[in-house]
């Protein structure tokens, strides 16, 4: 089965990705040929899309921060409504000398985010951000801010093993959604550094998504792999499509009182080249490899999780942008 394009997999231009990729497959497809039947009980409520990663909007930061790779569920709480606020911090130049000055760059959402059953073996995920981003600039501080775009994605079960059938337990899923553009795209900010700096890309974007899960007892490992496929919103911009994946570790303590899961994992976006008027715009295509940590605590219905992601190598926007880091915080009630 195929649900993701891969012909951005030639954009790679580091080694490491000849391999993690091709790891990430195997565990998501070769794991999924179990020949035990489909049980109606999911061994793995407490883990869908525990380390999920799409990246729903744009570049690497600005209007794409409305989703990160922070990911569309929470890891206790199989479905959920709750408030999510999380940060991202880069810094920018605009490359034309070797002594060129670097400016700081944040990015701020906070999202209502919920994730509901519809029916049998689909879940609808949706995340409502609002952004409030700043930066530096060489005469003054920039702020922007305004709700963001909106996204809704919808992912079904494919296979399932038996709970008990087997020593490993695993599960396949697959599914799509898109990126309303509800927030406001300002063609001015485009003439920046960073072309990301906005609160939505005024294009309706689609996503295709793919996620397997392997466990044993309190030990597994979470996969994902997505594509985001992007538009020419009404300003004649078009943003690069982006390839993500991602793969996470994870145990589950659990006693009458809470449950706890740690995770450990890393993740990586791939982006391709913005394009205005149909030309292509120099230095917005890149890639990024992060690792991450993080944790979930869970009591009665509430659950509380925090998360940070750490840049290991990065090329994004032909060198004039960095990444420093990303970490979030969550609150959930679980439905």
């Amino acid at each position: 089965m195929n649900f993701l394009p891969i012909q951005n997999l030639q954009n790679f231009n580091s080694m490491k990705y000849k391999y993690i990729i091709p790891l990430l497959l195997i565990f998501q497809f070769a794991f999924a040929t179990d020949k035990d039947s489909l049980s109606t009980h999911n061994p793995f409520v407490r883990f869908h899309q525990f380390a999920n990663e799409l990246e729903d909007d744009c570049d690497a930061c600005g209007c794409s921060a409305s989703g990160g790779s922070m990911g569309f569920a929470s890891m206790l709480n199989a479905n959920f409504v709750g408030i999510r606020y999380f940060n991202q911090s880069y810094k920018s130049t605009d490359g034309l000398y070797s002594n060129s000055a670097w400016y700081d760059e944040n990015y701020n959402t906070t999202q209502i985010w919920a994730r509901i059953p519809v029916i049998k073996r689909v879940q609808i995920s949706a995340l409502v951000p609002y952004h409030f981003h700043n930066r530096e600039t060489a005469t003054s501080t920039q702020s922007i801010s305004g709700i963001g775009d909106i996204t809704v994605l919808a992912m079904y079960q494919l296979y399932q093993t038996h709970k008990d059938s087997t020593k490993l337990v695993h599960t396949l899923q697959a599914g799509g959604g898109m990126k309303i553009p509800i927030g406001k795209f300002d063609q001015a900010n485009n003439g920046s550094f960073n072309p990301s700096y906005q609160v939505g890309t005024g294009s309706w974007d689609y996503l295709l998504a793919t996620e397997y899960v392997i466990k044993r007892k309190q030990f597994g490992l979470n996969t994902m792999l997505n594509y985001v496929i992007k538009t020419e919103n009404d300003k004649n911009y078009r943003f690069g499509n982006q390839f993500n994946y991602s793969g996470t570790f994870f145990y589950l303590h659990e006693n009458d009182t809470f449950s706890f899961a740690p995770q450990l994992g890393f993740a990586g976006e791939v982006y391709d080249d913005n394009y205005q008027l149909g030309q292509l715009v120099n230095n917005t295509a890149g890639d990024i490899f992060l690792g991450k940590i993080g944790f979930e605590i869970a009591k009665d219905k509430f659950s509380l999780g925090a998360n940070v992601m750490l840049p290991i190598n990065q090329n994004l926007n032909g060198g004039n942008l960095e990444a420093n880091y990303r970490w979030s915080l969550n609150l959930n009630y679980s439905l």
